[in-house]
């Protein structure tokens, strides 16, 4: 029997007195919008994906430019029949990052509320190791399928992200 994540449990119990249901990223700008206000330093990172054998974090640094809750529809999660995420390769595995968050396994659509951060790109540090092309949305340059530019904006769920360090 596979458990469902809490935040799943939470999203059937609030869809069941007709709101839509929060996300973690949701609550924690709900929670500590502070956190998340206009001109703050703000971290996405990621770990070397090595299997533990690799220390190395990956990161996209930035400002806030904007965060705001906003209600969007999920949908049903692009999966490759057959192939655990592991096999994926780089370009399967950015079709399901553009779609997260999604519903695994699902096909009706879900409306839920999110946590979003709109941030402006400093600096950044993403692997090359041909390894590490389905481990996370950071690889050789890129965030999923965009090439890292100073100045550019992206758009993150809040709980993705943590403060910088002074």
């Amino acid at each position: 029997m596979r458990f469902l994540p809490v935040w799943l449990a939470l999203l059937a119990f609030a869809a069941a007195a007709g709101e839509p249901p929060t996300r973690p990223s949701a609550r924690l700008l709900n929670a500590q919008p502070q956190l998340f206000e206009a001109g703050r330093c703000v971290i996405y990172q990621e770990n070397g994906g090595g299997g533990g054998a690799s220390d190395t974090e990956y990161f996209v640094r930035g400002r806030v430019v904007a965060a705001a809750l906003e209600t969007r529809s999920l949908s049903a999660c692009p999966e490759v029949p057959g192939r655990a995420i592991e096999q994926y390769t780089r370009a399967e595995f950015n079709r399901l990052a553009l779609a997260y968050p999604c519903l695994s396994g699902k096909t009706a659509d879900l409306e839920v509320q999110l946590g979003l951060v709109r941030l402006r790109v400093e600096d950044w540090e993403t692997p090359h190791a041909r390894r590490s092309a389905n481990a996370g949305r950071l690889y050789r340059g890129m965030y999923i399928d965009r090439e890292l530019k100073k100045g550019m904006e992206l758009e993150l769920e809040a709980d993705l992200l943590g403060a910088c360090e002074p």
